[in-house]
């Protein structure tokens, strides 16, 4: 019988889903299946995108564990595509590769004054916040007035972390620098900016009812922005989400405000424009354009602007994808070019035979973790049709993969070392009666992996 040897770069949940996909599907050959994550640890966007406070939206981190503990998929983490490994490498190795390297960096905003010191993009704040091993330690808190500029999930993540007292994370996984980081703040106002009204927000209930919960923070909202148009009345009357919302928004219109320590600004109708400059090259003051409904569920310009007094500013207008080397990439939708999630050359649009593309950055950083699966089944159901364009591999060997990352002095991490990983990182929280502390250094994160000694030469795990 014919055997696929399958690489999946990327152990996130678009990888994960894709290989579990596959192992289950009706087929006529046999299946070997190799991940590969930069990473020490696998779940990607799951375990360093979503806020610690989010225990319910991280349970869909025990159906990814269930999956690879099936034990039959192996992962390779701590391995960089285009350092450790190339694409040629692949091409030597497996019958064909899938890419789902999601989208981790911000997308732009194009106002002047984005640059400026104090500017800063939401996507780097939640890799600081989740542990990330790859940003630094410190983030700069200094701040008493900042604005957060989106009206999705990543902008209310980012507001609630901003707003909320540190002692009230300390139940989670925050790790010790984070939680000791988030004390310095002086912050005593967020405002988060939307251009559109209260009825065409992004988020999802579950979301803006988290950010109702905090404790010590008074939600401070403009009954301007509650003079709904037709289509606003519309959307709330045909869209349960939009009712919830609209609920929720109602409800906190009604509270008292004023004892609270911090307050959480909610504006709407807000086109940015520009972020000022103090005269020294640090944030002053967030300027923009009040808008108005347009009558069909958009905005139109007023002419009447408005300035905040702030001192920091975050964007969270969306994520982008990043290229990867000897991989066709399309810079302007941070996408990997594909058709079903059949990679494509983007001058001719022609098959490039032998790659797949699944998850964001095969359709762009839309969606939820729903989509995600029935992205992946639509590109196995490729994959495993595509047989005559698979590649043919010199080595397809599974051992022959494992003595190319040893001969390049490849630090890998396996299934067993994240299970170290994991274990230790429980460990670590049981003390304090927490769920886990993450192990934020990378070269601790491969030493514990690898049950390495630690400075002290005692074993890390």
């Amino acid at each position: 019988m014919t055997k696929l040897r399958l690489a999946i770069v990327g152990a996130g949940p678009a990888g994960i889903y894709a290989a579990d996909i596959l192992l289950k599907a009706e087929r006529k050959f046999d299946v070997s299946i190799d991940l590969f994550e930069q990473l020490p640890a696998p779940y990607g966007l799951v375990r360093y995108g979503v806020a610690p406070d989010h225990p319910r939206i991280k349970g869909i981190i025990n159906a990814l564990r269930d999956v690879l503990d099936r034990g039959d998929i192996r992962i390779f983490g701590n391995v960089r595509f285009g350092v450790d490994i190339t694409l040629d490498d692949l091409k030597h190795h497996y019958n064909a590769v899938i890419f789902s390297t999601g989208a981790v960096e911000d997308a732009p905003l194009d106002i002047p004054g984005i640059d400026l010191d104090g500017s800063y993009g939401a996507a780097e704040f939640v890799s600081w916040f989740d542990g990330h091993p790859d940003v630094p330690r410190t983030w700069p808190l200094e701040a008493e007035s900042i604005a957060v500029i989106g009206n999705g999930n990543v902008a209310l993540d980012v507001a609630r972390m901003l707003a909320k007292h540190p002692e009230d994370l300390l139940p989670t996984e925050i790790p010790a620098n984070v939680h000791e980081g988030l004390q310095q703040s002086p912050v005593t106002d967020v405002h988060v900016f939307g251009r559109r009204g209260p009825a065409q927000v992004k988020f999802t209930p579950l979301e803006l009812r988290e950010l109702g919960e905090l404790n010590d923070v008074d939600m401070i909202l403009a009954d301007e922005d509650f003079d709904y148009d037709e289509a606003s009345k519309a959307a709330v009357a045909s869209n349960k989400q939009v009712m919830v919302i609209d609920r929720v928004l109602q409800q906190w219109r009604k509270r008292e405000t004023g004892q609270a320590s911090r307050r959480l600004h909610l504006h709407f109708y807000a086109k940015p424009l520009e972020v000022v400059d103090d005269g020294s090259g640090k944030v002053a003051a967030f300027r923009y354009e009040r808008t108005r409904p347009d009558g069909q569920g958009g905005v139109e310009g007023t002419g009447e602007i408005r300035e905040v007094p702030i001192q920091a500013l975050y964007r969270a207008v969306g994520y982008f994808g990043s290229p990867l080397p000897g991989v066709p990439f399309d810079s302007r939708h941070g996408v990997i070019p594909n058709h079903e999630g059949k990679v494509l050359h983007p001058e001719s649009n022609e098959r490039v035979p032998g790659v797949y593309a699944t998850g964001w950055i095969k359709r762009g950083p839309v969606g939820l973790i729903g989509h995600t699966k029935s992205d992946a089944m639509e590109t196995i159901s490729h994959v495993i049709n595509d047989q005559a364009d698979w590649w043919t591999p010199v080595e397809p060997d599974e051992e022959a993969i494992v003595a190319l990352l040893e001969s390049r002095g490849v630090a890998y991490t396996d299934l067993e070392g994240w299970h170290l990983l994991d274990q230790h990182e429980i460990a670590l929280g049981e003390p304090q009666g927490r769920a886990r502390i993450k192990v934020v250094p990378r070269e601790e994160m491969v030493a514990i992996s690898r049950a390495q000694p630690s400075d002290d030469g005692t074993p890390s795990a």
